[in-house]
């Protein structure tokens, strides 16, 4: 008998991402497409038969928030999001992005002025995504990933910031507000790539996203500085063309959050708006947030608001790492924004500024400064260490190791643990307070010292509450930025596992809102494994995944299309295959050979869903 499928997936337990219970199915595969699906399928037309019995198949999961844009043009097959099972990735989040290529001119870097502070990402690394640019605009950009040999699926957003800067540059866009003419250009550049597929449009009013380059460091980047007026024009395209709008809002200024967030109501304007907003998260230092959050979001989706909103939510305890000084969280707090403002290799920089009297006294006032409310939580017990030159202080934290300290200065010379610990307590004068032991721990180290803290996301019943609630998405992962500060690439398999806890039947409904549901609410003709349907498919191994532990298979590991090292998850095992157009791009513990070789996924356009 002649063949008529590639391959043949026998035998696995299916979640088919419409949120209905498992069953057990097969699945064929013939020209990158599901040919066939159901039961005892007959192995002899196919050419290859792979038996998955006892394992999970889904379709391949979206990763809705990430700024992979600058990876893809150095590794196309994204293969750190591919290993976790990721075949869709959303770009161009946050108001920046690679819609207009370079945009250098006038002695401007945009891209390094925009990305390297924001994502704390090395100007080295940037630099080497820059050389690769060679498209001018949001159609050329389409054109450019046509050409790609990529893996996952790729959906680009336009951006705000580069869009401001498009019309006015970079300096302007900062310093004044865009003239009429302006206005109905960037009018006109969102209404064509809109026409051109862009499934939609990203905005920022972050209050501590700042540029990198002189001389606008103590500038934002360029959309926190648009006003209501200018965004309510540029939104109204995406709502007569029913697309996204991913805003990250500003967190101090509340009221101003709120009515930017009144946008969405269908109620007010006509038409909802498909709205997507960081961030729902249980905050260590504000245990009611979480709840608020939901209950905005509630109120924006209700009959009353007629909208469509959803909070986007980190699907694991939110671990934030640092090496010494460089922290994003860091930006919130004004006394330690100005090391920020050093590039990352820039440690006589920071140096300089950690020596400065005046600077010393201002960081000592502001630590105990309790009007001044900072994700940073100015208590040496949440600085967790990892690495440091002292080898003692290797999984201990900031106030243990400053208690042993104290104990020293005093005379009691058998607190310090070791002879390095005893010549690093040498170092610190005294008498020192708790600010002024880590304003010389991060002098003297730099970033040698390696530590981390729990932002929020760390009680599990909460975590579950806001990951399942309907009015929010599973997001925020940040992949691609970030690089030795964040590692959420396997976001999506902690659903899952926290599913798995439950039932079956919720894994189910964790895979449809991993898949279905973010692909029908941005448009993409994905997250189905439907008959004639591309083959993106995730297999998960449920026994490795039940025993799967994230901090435990976190680490830095040096990237050679970096030329730099990058905190990276490793959950090698738990997904057992990935499958893009059909092909295998992920098996076991390895990637495979075709990946970033041949193009498997598509720049996704707009399908309208």
């Amino acid at each position: 008998m002649q063949t008529q499928w590639e391959q043949l997936l026998k035998g696995a337990t299916i979640f088919d991402g419409s949120g209905r219970p498992p069953s057990v199915e097969d699945i064929a595969i013939a020209n990158g497409k599901i040919a066939a699906r159901g039961a005892n399928l007959d192995a002899e037309k196919a050419a290859q038969v792979v038996d998955l019995t006892g394992k999970w198949l889904m379709p391949g999961l979206l990763d809705i928030h990430t700024h992979m844009d600058l990876e893809v043009e150095l590794d196309a097959g994204l293969s750190e999001v591919v290993r976790h099972g990721t075949t869709t990735v959303v770009v161009g989040n946050c108001s920046i992005g690679m819609a207009f290529g370079a945009q250098n001119q006038d002695g401007e870097e945009p891209v390094l002025d925009c990305f390297a502070r924001v994502e704390n990402i090395p100007k080295a690394v940037l630099r080497k995504c820059v050389e690769k640019m060679d498209w001018h605009d949001p159609r050329g950009y389409f054109k450019h990933l046509d050409t790609l040999p990529l893996g996952p699926n790729f959906v680009p957003l336009l951006p705000h910031s580069m869009l401001r800067i498009e019309v006015m540059g970079t300096n302007a866009s900062v310093e004044r507000q865009p003239t009429e003419a302006e206005l109905q250009k960037m009018e006109a550049i969102l209404a064509d790539a809109v026409e051109a597929g862009y499934v939609g449009f990203s905005t920022d009013n972050i209050p501590f996203h700042y540029l990198a380059n002189e001389p606008n460091q103590h500038l934002k980047i360029p959309s926190p500085y648009a006003t209501r007026g200018e965004q309510k024009r540029l939104l109204q395209i995406l709502r007569d063309n029913d697309r996204v709008w991913q805003v990250t809002p500003d967190a101090i200024n509340r009221l101003g959050t709120f009515k930017r967030f009144l946008f969405t109501s269908g109620r007010l304007y006509g038409k909802a708006l498909r709205t997507t907003a960081l961030t729902a998260i249980d905050l260590k230092h504000d245990r009611t947030v979480w709840k608020v959050f939901l209950q905005i979001a509630k109120f924006f989706n209700s009959r009353i608001m007629k909208g469509n909103f959803h909070f986007q939510v980190l699907s694991t305890p939110f671990h934030l790492w640092s090496e010494g000084p460089i922290s994003p969280i860091f930006e919130e707090f004004e006394a330690t924004r100005p090391l920020l403002a050093c590039d990352i290799d820039d440690r006589e920089g920071r140096h300089k500024v950690l020596s400065d009297p005046d600077y010393i006294e201002k960081f000592e006032r502001d630590w105990v400064d309790k009007k001044i409310v900072s994700t940073f939580q100015r208590d040496l017990k949440v600085m967790n260490i990892d690495s440091a030159p002292v080898p003692e202080w290797c999984g201990d934290n900031g106030s243990a190791i400053f208690a042993r300290l104290k104990k020293y200065q005093n005379g009691d010379t058998a607190s310090a643990r070791s002879d390095a610990e005893r010549e690093a307590f040498d170092l610190v004068s005294k008498p020192i307070t708790d600010a002024g032991f880590f304003l010389h721990l991060l002098r003297e180290y730099d970033r040698d010292i390696r530590w981390h803290l729990t932002v929020g996301n760390d009680r599990p019943e909460v975590l579950e509450e806001m990951l399942f609630n309907e009015h929010t998405l599973p997001g925020f992962n940040d992949s691609g930025a970030h690089l030795i500060n964040l590692a959420f690439f396997d976001g999506n398999l902690l659903t899952l596992k926290m599913a798995a806890k439950r039932s079956l039947d919720k894994v189910a409904i964790a895979v449809k809102r991993l898949t279905h549901d973010p692909a029908e609410f941005f448009g993409l003709d994905v997250g189905s494994i439907d008959t004639g349907r591309q083959a993106d498919i995730t297999v998960i191994n449920p026994e490795a995944l039940a025993a799967y532990d994230t901090d435990a298979n976190r680490r830095m590991e040096y990237r050679e299309i970096l030329n730099d090292s990058q905190l990276v998850n490793r959950s090698d095992g738990v997904v057992d295959s990935v499958y893009i157009a059909g092909e295998l791009v992920w098996h076991g513990v390895e990637l495979q050979p075709i990946l970033g070789k041949k193009k498997l996924g598509r720049a996704l356009r707009f399908s309208g869903r």
